[in-house]
């Protein structure tokens, strides 16, 4: 009714009038009229209506039930304005209203959906303790959720559960699950179960086709995509936009645009219309090879199929234009998102942020930095975050949401929350980080010190990457107590040091010739692990602290192997540690352990072991390691093709080695033109002429 017939402006106004008048009369106003009005604002779009139309029934004494509730926290929720969907929780909890599963599936989806997992397994847990059935919406809910938070395992568990408590999965359940295991790289897991879903009667569309093509492609297994999409077209099945885009990103990324340009050729005939995602997509891979023209040829190509551009686009081509020192053009394109009425997200601050930091213009960083917290509504800014109750943080603003709907103000802390999402972009640890490591590089490292103190006042919490940026910055300025001192305290803040933060310190410690000092880090690090062999570890100490490095690596590589998470990059370390202190035999008997075990030896720890080998008159070693370098698809900087060379050259003994060698880097693609030197070919020139003069004087004889 409200929204048929004339203006449907008129019809409201119709209605509110009644509802007055009902009022007036001293008539009671049902529940019911409220949730037709609800519904009514919100199939129009008009989130702020509804939750206005929900704060005034208190007005006319009438109560919500929990049609009512459910009808308001799906519109919070779709809102993005989960912290007052929680405050109406907390109202539904104090009226004794009969909830069930409609009431929790809705919140919970809200909050995976704000990546606040642990409150939405902790909302799951409180549903059953209600005794409430979890429905198959539910599972599928709390499964997509857990594969998000990469919680795969857990989340097939729920599965199962689901299966043995009798709730059937539908498509929607099976393609949460096949989507979450493709997303976390378990793709052979993904097509197991793919085969045990079918084994189930799972009939796969074109959506379960495309969690498979979209794994095959993260998991860098093209052959595979193109052969599984080439399945599809034989089936009959009719690929949507959606499965091209994940298609075109595949070629993309490995730098085939010819053939990804060429899809969407094809797509475009076959009907399938391309939107502003699958432009996005293509714009991209233009912008990663360096090809701007053609990415913004692109970009204007979008309005021909009734798409815009959007925030993503001109993000991409901000980190493209950054990215190949075009700065100017890069702020140009921001400044003039506004006018287009495109808000800059997070991302694109980030993205500038990050390009006027490698630009060494910091301090414009820093006003960009400030810019986004002060958003488009300084005096909002400065209202919250000045006074007795302050909002600085996600905990003091939802404290804030609390308090105002306990006082029966629900549409003043709905504004509250939207003019805080309009107002601008909120700075994410990843922004700081960004600007921490400008400061850094820049050698302005008390400043990044500020600015981490000034994050965690803000209610961020510093990630490894801040802790491994900082680190790095004070080893630059070679301030090693301070970096020692900051990685203790990360572990007293809870801040689990990765990988990434023990290897820093180990790079720094083989550069001062710590080289025992990176090894037992490494062990420390491997020692907080669970899973780890306790015994295999103690043994492999034993090894080290009898200076039997090469058995120590050995034992190292005989635990690390088994395990699905290996890193080569320690054992890199320690080889361009061992050259740095001068231990060449120790470090070419790791390169032959390394080799053995099948290992990849980095181009930086090949370069190190051949300067080595060369200052210690080892050729015949240097050449194997250079060999290994060709093998692998290396191709090393001049300067030490023309060292190596050169020694070869200056033996005569050694010069048809040189000879073999200049044949090989050619024919892997080695530009001999620009890569010899001029020293290198007056040898090539010398020991060439003495070849020539040998066979003359051979054929004489």
């Amino acid at each position: 009714m409200l929204l048929s017939g004339g203006g449907v402006g008129d019809s409201f106004d119709l209605y509110w009038g009644v509802l007055d008048e009902l009022r007036d009369e001293k008539l009671r106003v049902d529940a019911h009229s409220f949730a037709v009005l609800i519904s009514g604002y919100w199939k129009l779009r008009k989130a702020e209506m509804a939750v206005e139309a929900f704060g005034r029934m208190k007005d006319y004494e009438c109560k919500p039930n929990i049609a009512v509730y459910n009808l308001i926290l799906n519109v919070l929720v779709k809102s993005d304005t989960i912290l007052l969907a929680l405050a109406v929780y907390n109202m539904i909890l104090k009226s004794n209203c009969g909830m069930g599963a409609d009431t929790f599936n809705v919140l919970i989806d809200g909050l995976f959906k704000s990546e606040m997992i642990e409150d939405a397994l902790n909302l799951y847990d409180e549903m059953t303790q209600r005794r409430i059935l979890p429905t198959k919406i539910t599972y599928t809910v709390v499964i997509s959720g857990m594969c998000k938070a990469k919680r795969t395992h857990d989340a097939h568990r729920m599965f199962e559960l689901m299966k043995t408590r009798g709730c059937r999965p539908d498509s929607a359940t099976y393609n949460a699950l096949l989507d979450g295991f493709c997303k976390c790289g378990q793709i052979d897991e993904a097509f197991k179960l793919f085969k045990s879903f079918r084994a189930d009667g799972y009939n796969v569309g074109i959506r379960g086709f495309g969690c498979l093509i979209d794994g095959l492609i993260k998991a860098k297994r093209i052959s595979g995509a193109e052969k599984l999409f080439q399945q599809v077209l034989d089936a009959g099945l009719v690929p949507d936009i959606i499965l091209y885009t994940i298609m075109m990103r595949g070629l993309t990324e490995l730098g085939r645009m010819e053939d990804a340009t060429n899809m969407l050729r094809d797509m475009i005939g076959k009907g399938v219309m391309p939107d502003t995602r699958c432009y996005n997509v293509l714009i991209k891979g233009f912008c990663d090879l360096g090809l701007l023209d053609e990415a913004r040829s692109l970009e204007l190509e979008i309005s021909q199929h009734n798409q815009f551009p959007n925030s993503c686009t001109y993000t991409i081509l901000i980190c493209g234009l950054c990215r190949n020192g075009l700065l100017g053009e890069a702020q140009e394109i921001f400044n003039g998102m506004e006018k287009l009425n495109c808000s800059p997200s997070v991302v694109t601050f980030n993205a500038l942020i990050d390009g006027l930091c490698k630009a060494a213009k910091v301090d414009e960083a820093r006003l960009m930095l400030h810019k986004m917290e002060i958003g488009k509504n300084p005096s909002l800014f400065l209202r919250l975050s000045q006074g007795t109750d302050r909002v600085l943080d996600s905990a003091s603003l939802h404290k804030k949401v609390e308090t105002l709907v306990e006082s029966g103000l629900i549409h003043k802390a709905y504004k509250l929350l939207i003019q805080l999402a309009d107002s601008g972009v909120v700075p994410n640890i990843k922004t700081y980080n960004t600007l921490i490591n400008g400061m850094c590089k820049d050698g302005q490292v008390d400043r990044a010190l500020k600015v981490f103190e000034e994050l965690k006042h803000k209610g961020h919490f510093p990630d490894s990457v801040t802790y491994a940026t900082l680190i790095e910055g004070l080893q630059r300025v070679d301030r090693e107590g301070d970096a020692y001192k900051l990685f203790k305290h990360m572990n007293e803040n809870g801040c689990k040091p990765s990988a990434s933060v023990y290897k820093t310190l180990m790079t720094w410690s083989c550069r001062r010739r710590k080289t025992s000092v990176a090894f037992g880090l490494w062990l420390e690090y491997l020692r907080s692990l669970a899973g780890r062999e306790g015994e295999a570890l103690k043994s492999t100490e034993k090894y080290f602290e009898k200076g039997d490095f090469e058995m120590a690596v050995r034992s190292l590589l005989e635990m690390d192997m088994k395990l699905v998470d290996f890193d080569s990059g320690p054992y890199n370390i320690w080889l361009v540690g061992l050259c740095q202190t001068n231990r060449v035999d120790v470090a070419i008997r790791t390169f032959s352990v390394l080799e053995e075990f099948n290992v990849v030896v980095s181009a930086p720890g090949c370069v190190k072991l051949i300067e080595a080998l060369c200052s210690e008159g080892n050729l015949g070693k240097a050449v194997d390691v250079f060999l290994y370098t060709i093998e692998r698809g290396y191709k090393l900087m001049p300067r030490v093709c023309n060292g190596l060379l050169q020694r070869l050259l200056g033996s005569k003994e050694r010069a048809a080695v040189a000879f073999e060698l200049l044949d090989k880097m050619k024919s892997v693609g080695y530009d001999l033109n620009s890569c010899v030197h001029h020293n290198t070919r007056f040898l090539i020139r010398h020991r060439y002429s003495e070849r020539i003069s040998e066979n003359v004087l051979s054929a004489a004889r």
